[in-house]
């Protein structure tokens, strides 16, 4: 039996020596396509954080070369250590994340590489830092080829292929490439969901709890917090540890949540089945988990629980919201609070308008809303802003809009959630997302290549069989009997 790794040099030979036993990646077998005088990338990859690491990955996996483009410093990609604010991740340790079915890329491997099985055993939950580091890792030992400091301004789908234009230290850029891969994390396609009282709030009274807020700032300071799920949780728990004098939860609902349903769907059936249920369905399951919402850790409410300046107003429903001075008056169902600040813990939205770049595909991308015509549509408006995409989660043109190559980009973040499941998020299946996206685009790709792969096909001339492996019978004189 081989010994485990005992150090990240020892795990790295160890994946490479898995990717060798597993012939990845595969050679190159696409032909080089030249547009404008540049060779145009198979993909492009917009964003590198665990999205995009995991589908970069896997698109190399497919013998593809891929580029990923991020606008952060490299190793703050994604939320982990940057917004997040969380103390440990919600997912238990066991699940194999970005692996992509190779056991030495996993969380484990890395961590029991440094720290050894016995500090595994006691470990509970994975620390929210602890997992960015292993991103790190992720990427420097697969070699992936991500462009930091790059921000996409601009997607031009040119019926075959895509200009990115992207701006970074030297300036402006166009790269190409024949698909593009939106990878931009559970806000990909918006922003903030926010009420329509911010709009006559003084804006540094207020955050959204994925602003890059300082905490710092808050010490000494009254603080409402309006929701009650984990970002909620957490940017409370932060702020009571930065010092502020008073927390208040205001939470509109009669009681927390208490049960993940989502976590029933958790199994190889959902992850495979999901994409192919009928529209009825979907909507169905999808409105009830809205409906339910996921509760917050358990953790992250102990540790706002356990500060006696910290406290939770359930069924108070925020109703207004005014600036007087310095402080902001919350008028709600339950009577007025004076804060000095407040932060909006109310998710994420679809909203085309604050993500410029996406201009184009707004304009012609279909939607949920022109799939189904569901009895309750007020009530889920968001889940019909979410777009229909294809099995290889591509946009798809809406009706009547020209398809000027709108199907070469595709959805790899959360809004992808109606039409393929929650596959391309979060921890739980991420590398089975990446997987059917990667195999989607190669299938894709080899099929507009045909004429190039039949023309290779048909002249290949490497024998295999020599002539020399036998002897060749006499001609027979007569009938054998």
């Amino acid at each position: 039996m081989t010994a485990s790794p005992a150090n990240l040099a020892e795990l790295n030979a160890c994946v490479a020596r898995d990717l060798s036993y597993l012939t990845l990646p595969a050679n190159r077998w696409l032909p080089d396509i030249e547009k404008a005088g540049e060779v145009l990338l198979d993909t492009a990859v917009i964003g590198g954080g665990m999205a995009g690491l995991t589908v970069t990955a896997a698109l190399g996996h497919m013998g593809l070369r891929v580029t990923a483009f991020d606008e952060r410093p490299q190793g703050f990609e994604g939320p982990w250590a940057t917004t997040a604010r969380m103390e440990t991740l919600r997912s238990p340790k066991t699940l194999t994340g970005p692996a992509l079915g190779i056991p030495s890329l996993t969380f484990r491997a890395w961590f029991e590489a440094q720290f050894g099985p016995e500090d595994w055993a006691r470990l509970d939950k994975i620390p929210r830092l602890q997992w960015m580091d292993y991103l790190r890792w992720y990427r420097q030992v697969l070699g992936l080829d991500i462009r930091n400091g790059q921000r996409v301004s601009d997607i031009r789908p040119m019926g075959d292929h895509v200009e990115l234009q992207i701006e970074g230290p030297d300036g402006t850029q166009v790269r190409r490439a024949r698909r593009v891969v939106l990878a931009t994390g559970r806000d990909g396609l918006g922003g903030p969901s926010l009420p329509p009282l911010v709009d006559g709030l003084p804006r540094h009274l207020w955050a959204h709890s994925s602003d890059r807020n300082d905490y710092a700032a808050l010490a000494g300071k009254r603080v409402a917090v309006i929701g009650a799920g984990a970002s909620a949780m957490d940017s409370a728990g932060t702020a009571l540890e930065a010092g502020a004098a008073r927390v208040d939860l205001l939470i509109r609902r009669a009681d927390i949540p208490r049960v993940n349903r989502g976590m029933a769907m958790g199994n190889p059936g959902s992850v495979y089945g999901m994409r192919d249920l009928s529209d009825d369905w979907k909507w169905r399951i999808q409105t009830s988990l809205a409906e339910a919402q996921v509760p917050p850790p358990r953790a992250s409410v102990l540790r706002v629980s356990r500060h006696a300046n910290a406290q939770f107003h359930l069924g108070c429903a925020l109703v207004s919201a005014r600036a007087e001075g310095e402080e902001v008056v919350l008028e709600t169902s339950k009577g007025a609070y004076r804060v000095d600040f407040v932060i909006f813990a109310t998710g994420f939205k679809v909203d085309w308008a604050a993500r410029p770049f996406l201009a184009r595909i707004a304009r012609d991308a279909r939607t949920w809303a022109e799939r189904i015509e569901p009895r309750n549509a007020r009530d889920h408006a968001g889940l019909l802003g979410l777009p229909d995409l294809g099995p290889a989660f591509e946009f798809l043109p809406r009706a009547g809009a020209p398809d000027a190559g709108i199907s070469r980009v595709h959805c790899f973040c959360y809004p992808a959630v109606m039409s393929q499941g929650n596959i391309s998020g979060d921890i739980p299946a991420i590398s089975d997302g990446a997987r059917r996206l990667a195999r989607g685009i190669a299938g894709a790709l080899w099929r507009e290549d045909i004429d190039h792969h039949y023309q290779r096909m048909m002249t290949h001339n490497i024998p295999e069989v020599f002539g020399d492996e036998w002897t060749a019978a006499p001609h027979p004189q007569g009938v054998l009997a």
